[in-house]
C-alpha cells in the first residue's frame, strides 16, 4: 500500500491518522504542493491520478482519490478498530460532521482559495472567520453528538476530520479554541493519541523541521 501525500496537508494527515490507528504499513510517497510550482501538476503524477490532488492511495490494483473515499475503503479492508458506528444514525452523524468539515470548511480556507487574497492579511482574515463561523455550527452538533469524541466515545471517522482541521485553526489561522468548549476538549483529548502524533504534520519525513 502506497500513499501519496504531504505532509502539511489536512486531508492526508486524516488517511496517515487512520491507517495508524489500524496500524497498517503503507509506503510514504511526498507529493510537494509548493515545490517547482507544484509536484501535484506534473505529468508524471498526473498519470497516476489526473485529478492532480492528494492524498492518493494504491493497494495492489485499487487506486482511490479523495479522502474521504479512501478513509471508508481502508475502515472496510481494516475492520479493526471500526471508524464507524454499527447504528445507522451514529454512522450518519459522523458522515454529517465529516462532510461539514470536508465540506463546509476546509474548502472555503483551501490554499487556492487564500491564493485569490489580495494580501497576507486578507488571506488570514478570510481563512479565520471561515473557519470561526464553521466551528461555531460544529459546536453546536457536538453539543448534541459528542460523548469522548465527536459522535458517542469511540474515535471515529469524525475525529479523524476534526484534529486536521482544529490544527490548522490554531496553527495557522489564529482561531481561538476557548469559545468552542467542546471542540476544544475532544482535539486536546485526542492531541497526544499515538495514532494523531505519529501522523502528525511536524513528524512527517517531508516536514523540513521535525520536532515531534
Amino acid at each position: 500500500m502506497s500513499l501519496y501525500n504531504f505532509w502539511r496537508s489536512s486531508c492526508s494527515w486524516r488517511v496517515r491518522a487512520c491507517l495508524a490507528m489500524k496500524n497498517v504499513d503503507y509506503k510514504y510517497l511526498p507529493i510537494d504542493l509548493f515545490k517547482d510550482g507544484g509536484e501535484q501538476k506534473k505529468p508524471e503524477y498526473l498519470e497516476i491520478n489526473p485529478m492532480g490532488q492528494i492524498p492518493f492511495l494504491v493497494d495492489g490494483d485499487a487506486d482511490v482519490a479523495q479522502s474521504m473515499a479512501i478513509l471508508e475503503y481502508i475502515d472496510e479492508k481494516y475492520k479493526n478498530p471500526p471508524l464507524l458506528p454499527k447504528d445507522v444514525k451514529s454512522r450518519a452523524k459522523v458522515r454529517e460532521i465529516c462532510g461539514l468539515i470536508t465540506s463546509g470548511i476546509q474548502p472555503l480556507q483551501h490554499r487556492k482559495v487564500l491564493g485569490l487574497m489580495t494580501s497576507e492579511d486578507a488571506k488570514l482574515k478570510w481563512a479565520h472567520d471561515c473557519v470561526a463561523s464553521g466551528f461555531e455550527s460544529l459546536e453546536k452538533i457536538l453539543q448534541k453528538s459528542s460523548g469522548k469524541y465527536c459522535v458517542g466515545d469511540n474515535i471515529t471517522m469524525a475525529d479523524l476530520c476534526l484534529v486536521p482541521q482544529a490544527y490548522n485553526a490554531v496553527d495557522r489561522f489564529s482561531v481561538d479554541l476557548n469559545k468552542f468548549s467542546v471542540i476544544s476538549r475532544i482535539y486536546l483529548s485526542l492531541e497526544e493519541n499515538p495514532s494523531f502524533k505519529k501522523s502528525h504534520p511536524l513528524n512527517q519525513p517531508d516536514c523540513p523541521i521535525q520536532v515531534l
